[in-house]
């Protein structure tokens, strides 16, 4: 739908909170899946926005060093 990377995508939603409109449903067992409120939508778009325009700010939040 974004047309990213889905594992790019994986990286910058898990920056993501309740409050930006991240919400995961859970199934049975250990089956879950990450899924965004229409407002989650506009926040990931944004995320993804700045985080393409640099591009370190994402390596930083995920291995901060």
């Amino acid at each position: 739908m974004l047309g990213e990377d889905e594992d790019w995508l994986w990286d910058v939603a898990t920056e993501m909170d309740q409050e930006d409109g991240l919400i995961w449903v859970y199934g049975p067992g250990d089956e879950n899946i990450m899924a965004f409120t229409d407002f989650g939508i506009e926040t990931l778009t944004g995320i993804v926005q700045i985080y393409k325009a640099d591009p370190q700010l994402l390596q930083r939040s995920i291995d901060p060093k």
